[in-house]
C-alpha cells in the first residue's frame, strides 16, 4: 500500500494556472502507475490524466493541451500542471496509484476501478 497526499489546490481566476502535487509514502513509488481524477459539484468523479511507470502520459480530451501530468520518482511525487484554467475545472482533485508489474512499465490507466490507492483530494476553484 502507498499513502497519497495532494496539495497545491486553491482559488484562481479563469485563465490562471495551478500546479497540484501528490506525495506518496514508501520506497516503491516507481512501481506505481499514477492518475489524477476530479469530482465537480453535483457530478460523478471523472478521469483527468494518467502517467505510466516509464513516464508515458494521457489526458482527457477536456483538459488536453492545458493540463500536463508528470512524475519525479526521486521525490515520490506526481504533479498536475494546470494552465488556462476555466470555471468548469472547479472540482476536488484526487490523486490515485496503481501497483503494476508489467515489465515495460508503459501502461497507464484511465478507469477509477483500476486504482487501489487514493488521496483525500484537494479543492480547486476557478472564478470567472
Amino acid at each position: 500500500q502507498v499513502q497519497l497526499e495532494e496539495s497545491g489546490g486553491g482559488l484562481v481566476q479563469a485563465g490562471g494556472s495551478l500546479r497540484l502535487s501528490c506525495a506518496a509514502s514508501g520506497r516503491t513509488f516507481s512501481r506505481y502507475a499514477m492518475g489524477w481524477f476530479r469530482r465537480a459539484p453535483g457530478k460523478e468523479r471523472e478521469f483527468v490524466a494518467a502517467i505510466s511507470r516509464s513516464g508515458g502520459t494521457y489526458c482527457a480530451d477536456s483538459v488536453k493541451g492545458r493540463f500536463t501530468i508528470s512524475r519525479d520518482n526521486a521525490k515520490n511525487t506526481v504533479y498536475l500542471q494546470m494552465n488556462s484554467l476555466k470555471p468548469e475545472d472547479t472540482a476536488v482533485y484526487y490523486c490515485a496509484a496503481k501497483a503494476t508489474t508489467d515489465y515495460s512499465g508503459s501502461y497507464y490507466y484511465t478507469r477509477q476501478y483500476e486504482y487501489g490507492n487514493w488521496g483525500q483530494g484537494t479543492q480547486v476553484t476557478v472564478s470567472s
